[in-house]
């Protein structure tokens, strides 16, 4: 079976719908990706479980998101947490990224 188009997907062939299909792919891309690891830096850190990072030189286990290490909600929240500002303004900011994602 040629997979180069579809991918990941290809084992579902024409069942599904390409809407489904090419979501279940992209998020398949993201899981598989190799990230890097926030305390050595080098691109080693692969998914180990739901939610479960490891860097695959250094050993470092962390937690981030389902997928990726990395959530837009997180990279907001570290940066309300790393400045000064007010519950008002973060409650926005929340929203906007919220709505951003979906």
């Amino acid at each position: 079976m040629k997979t180069k188009k579809l991918g990941v997907s290809a084992k579902f062939g024409a069942r599904y719908g390409k809407k489904v299909r090419d979501t279940y792919s992209s998020v398949m891309k993201k899981q598989k990706n190799m990230y890097v690891c926030p305390r050595c830096g080098k691109r080693k850190v692969k998914r180990v479980g739901y939610a479960i990072f490891e860097c695959q030189a250094c050993g470092y286990r962390f937690t981030g998101g389902a997928y990726t290490p990395n959530t837009e909600l997180g990279k907001v929240a570290n940066r309300i947490i790393g400045s000064n500002i007010t519950g008002k303004e973060a409650e926005a900011e929340i929203e906007q990224a919220e709505e951003e994602g979906e």
